[in-house]
């Protein structure tokens, strides 16, 4: 803890007033209780509007399992919502889900299969890691099988499916409103927030990587 509030404390003077301010009260309530998982997205529109979605809803991480195509959003639709959220490339394997479920998230795939709870009455206790299929075929079949539930959001026309991107906002606003009314300690520890607030001045800093390279190198940190 000591080192993390010392890499701030030097990482501040780099930055302006109103981008520190920024920065210390947005991290206040960011969440890694909600972990948005996609699937080998290949539209670059729907991976910016997923990471500007998770942004606006303060879950400041993502997951993107990638097979055949590259998790790249498109920087005009993030509005420098990239900026602020990191998002863990993986590989599109059973594995990487075991690793997610082995860290305490409950594992639920947001489909209508296997009797999928809907959104409304879906209820978090627990951290949560939404697995979201790709545009054209849904969550795959073994991913399915692997998740702990599924979860539905509701229909009421002839449209059988929202869009990937639309489907994860509704999801992430869903689940940020009810843990904001459930009592639960969802924001993040004061070490994860030491972590998240440096990474987010790092970013904001022009050659803010190897401004902070060089601290750790200087204090036999690397």
């Amino acid at each position: 803890m000591t080192d993390l509030i010392a890499q701030f404390d030097y990482l501040k003077k780099f930055l302006t007033n109103e981008r520190l301010e920024k920065i210390e009260e947005k991290s206040h309530e960011s969440s890694d209780f909600v972990l948005p998982i996609m699937e080998d997205v290949y539209q670059f529109r729907n991976a910016a509007a997923i990471v500007r979605s998770a942004e606006a809803c303060a879950f400041h991480k993502i997951m993107a399992l990638e097979s055949k195509n590259i998790f790249e959003p498109n920087l005009q639709v993030t509005k420098g919502a990239d900026t602020w959220v990191q998002v863990d490339k993986k590989p599109h394997h059973l594995q990487t889900l075991e690793d997610v479920k082995s860290k305490g998230y409950r594992l639920v795939a947001v489909s209508p299969e296997k009797n999928a709870t809907p959104l409304p009455d879906f209820k978090i206790t627990q951290p949560v890691a939404l697995v979201f299929g790709t545009e054209w075929q849904g969550v795959t079949d073994d991913f399915l099988d692997y998740c702990d539930e599924t979860l539905v959001i509701p229909m009421y026309g002839f449209t059988q499916s929202f869009n990937v991107s639309v489907a994860a906002a509704l999801c992430m606003y869903d689940l940020k409103q009810k843990l904001i009314h459930s009592g639960i300690d969802y924001k993040l520890n004061e070490e994860k927030r030491l972590q998240l607030m440096i990474r987010w001045a790092v970013n904001s800093i022009r050659s803010g990587e190897e401004i902070h390279k060089d601290y750790l190198s200087k204090n036999n940190l690397l």
